[in-house]
């Protein structure tokens, strides 16, 4: 691969089924942190180079608790991606986001366990700033990107993400709601907070499947109803990659591929030439 890919897309791997997506190529790559859920798909679409990867593996073999996630930002890292878009489903907390709409969250609420949730560790200690964990400026292209294909999308909302990968009971529903939340799903933690600490702009294009199983007049979520509304919105989802890609530029207004400048703790003297090693490609900007 000699070009590198303006975006990367993150979601299932009917998502890059274009048929106006040319020069396709596979890579195979492995990273300091296994194998990524699936081997990147990479092509040529409107004239530039776009990276796609499936998240929960080919054919959805990976639960969302088992998806490698570091190995599945840092393999994009690698390739040269500067932007990614995860696409995903997720039920609503709000009675304004029916199922069928799209929401481009801005904010998020951990409420997983034991997931790894840094690259970083033995013996370099990190502290990332996330108090805006998602990319306000490539938020704004995917926002528009959607609104152009005429789709309901609403900008801005909290996606608290569950550890899955049961349902939630109408009671954590309702919690979930008093809380303020607007969406819920189960993939956006630690996804997000690796981008951020491998330095990438990130944004999450979420359908809306379910009203979770809050709302008394419809029926409690099943995977029968995601699926549903899944495929009928592939569509919207691949016209507004599409819209996306040609509008995306080069580089953002934003601070995404700075937000380790002022976070490595360690004194450099005391990093070991294994953790420099594992680390280069996330760190080599700060420590020589």
């Amino acid at each position: 691969m000699t070009e590198k890919p303006v975006l990367a897309i993150i979601g299932g791997s009917g998502l890059y089924n274009f048929e106006s997506l040319k020069d396709v190529e596979t890579i195979d790559i492995d990273t300091p942190y296994g194998k990524p859920s699936s081997a990147i798909t990479v092509g040529t679409l409107s004239g530039k180079r776009v990276a796609f990867l499936a998240r929960h593996g080919i054919g959805h073999i990976l639960m969302p608790s088992e998806v490698n996630y570091r190995a599945n930002i840092y393999a994009l890292k690698a390739i040269g991606v500067q932007h990614i878009v995860s696409v995903s489903a997720c039920g609503s907390l709000r009675e304004d986001l029916a199922p069928g709409d799209i929401i481009i969250p801005d904010q998020v609420l951990d409420f997983t366990r034991g997931r790894p949730r840094t690259f970083f560790g033995e013996g370099l200690v990190v502290h990332v700033g996330v108090a805006d964990p998602y990319c306000t400026e490539l938020g704004k292209y995917v926002y528009e990107s959607v609104k152009a294909t005429g789709a309901t999308v609403h900008q801005g909302g909290t996606y608290i993400t569950i550890e899955g990968p049961r349902f939630s009971t109408k009671a954590e529903s309702h919690l979930y709601r008093s809380w303020g939340m607007s969406v819920i799903g189960m993939t956006a933690i630690p996804e997000v907070f690796l981008a951020k600490e491998a330095e990438l702009c990130y944004a999450t294009m979420a359908h809306v499947t379910d009203y979770d199983v809050w709302h008394v007049s419809e029926e409690p979520v099943t995977v029968e109803m995601v699926i549903k509304v899944l495929q009928q919105n592939t569509a919207t989802a691949q016209q507004a990659i599409q819209n996306l890609v040609e509008a995306l530029p080069d580089r953002l207004n934003c601070q995404c591929e700075h937000a380790l400048q002022n976070a490595i703790l360690t004194h450099p003297d005391r990093i070991s030439a294994q953790a420099r090693n594992k680390y280069s490609l996330l760190i080599h900007k700060y420590i020589k």
